[in-house]
């Protein structure tokens, strides 16, 4: 009863395990996990489980995270939609594609954490199409995108090695810098630009999150069509449908709230 009272909070624990990955105390973090496994915690199960495989995962350990997965199965902890998107992403980034596929299919309900570890290992492995064809079958079964999803895919379309091109069609950096002082950034647009021209070749690092926010309006709906129509042009279908789709995200957006302040 004594050994009751004083048991530790489980999320505490979890989060202390957390912690431990995040600074890369693999052992420290595994001994904790162990010591929830020996007390037998009340509410020792799946949220324990999912810690361990997301990060066993996110470091190429698909084999021990296919341990740990088998152990909470033979457990009886129903596996959830995180924890299977952690699996998912682990066997894409090793290139393990067909077993990957092989537990989407197997998903009754596929959510967005399924559809991101479907993204992201995609991108992983450097085929951006098949994500982006990912992208449209989510929007079709109607699971919708969130900033972070059109995030992933800019960043898996966008390479530096890409980024440097001079075709004013498809030239990124300068469709930003004209974005930026289209939306009156101008001090952002400056800074950028003299980041660029002290680096010489080399691309600043871009910041793809604040990219979508300044153009989060009806200025940057229009932007995203024109932006659309050039890379059509040129033939980049998948980045097109990706900037236009975010587009109309904003637009009908702009329209509900337009709405809500005249009823």
């Amino acid at each position: 009863m004594e050994d009751e009272a004083f048991e530790p909070d489980v999320e505490v624990v979890e989060t202390m395990m957390e912690a431990l990955f995040n600074i890369n105390k693999y052992y420290e973090a595994m001994k904790v996990f162990q010591m929830m496994r020996v007390k037998r915690m009340h509410d020792f199960g799946l949220s324990s489980y999912r810690v361990v495989i997301k990060w066993m995962c996110n470091r190429g350990k698909i084999e021990q995270a296919n341990g740990m997965f088998k152990e909470m199965c033979q457990k009886g902890i129903q596996a959830d939609n995180l924890t299977l998107a952690s699996i998912i992403y682990g066997l894409l980034a090793r290139g393990r594609i067909r077993e990957a596929y092989r537990i989407v299919e197997g998903i009754e309900n596929p959510d967005i954490s399924i559809y991101h570890g479907l993204i992201k290992g995609l991108l992983r492995f450097r085929k951006t199409g098949e994500a982006t064809q990912v992208f449209r079958e989510m929007i079709k079964r109607g699971c919708e995108p969130i900033m972070h999803t059109y995030i992933m895919l800019l960043q898996g379309h966008l390479g530096k090695k890409w980024r440097k091109r001079h075709d004013p069609l498809v030239n990124f950096d300068s469709i930003f810098v004209g974005g930026l002082i289209k939306a009156g950034k101008t001090v952002e647009a400056t800074k950028y630009v003299e980041r660029t021209m002290k680096r010489g070749m080399e691309v600043p690092r871009f910041d793809y999150n604040k990219f979508l926010h300044y153009h989060s309006n009806e200025e940057g709906v229009m932007m995203f069509e024109e932006v659309d129509k050039k890379l059509k042009e040129v033939g980049l279908f998948d980045l097109a449908d990706i900037l236009e789709r975010y587009g109309q995200k904003m637009a009908t957006r702009d329209r509900r709230r337009n709405r809500a302040v005249d009823p």
